[in-house]
């Protein structure tokens, strides 16, 4: 369950950025700012439900699902297909988020 909360927290990260990206880049409308803001609302709520008692090892490993979320938005939404570099890279990031997320801790 993590992984999916964790997984559209990154979405929502990810739009309400873009959201921004649109607006301060591409010169797009001011109400590029309105779904920016709820995006990153829910972003940040949904990082409160990630189950461990330290915030920052939460998003430490939230980190590798962002990498892993960012790359599906260069290829479903920028319609850039990830190399084998990008994929590589997610991969070990991934790897590390699980470590950090689901490794045995003392008591």
């Amino acid at each position: 369950m993590t992984l999916i909360v964790f997984a559209i927290a990154a979405a929502a990260e990810i739009a309400g950025c873009f959201a921004v990206w649109m607006w301060m880049r591409h010169e797009a409308s001011s109400l590029w700012l309105v779904p920016a803001l709820i995006s990153l609302g829910v972003f940040a709520w949904l990082l409160t439900l990630a189950p461990s008692e330290f915030a920052g090892r939460s998003y430490a490993a939230y980190g590798g699902v962002y990498i892993a979320t960012s790359l599906a938005w260069l290829w479903v939404i920028e319609k850039q297909r990830p190399d084998p570099w990008d994929l590589t890279g997610a991969a070990i990031c991934l790897v590390g988020a699980g470590i950090i997320l689901f490794g045995s801790r003392p008591v």
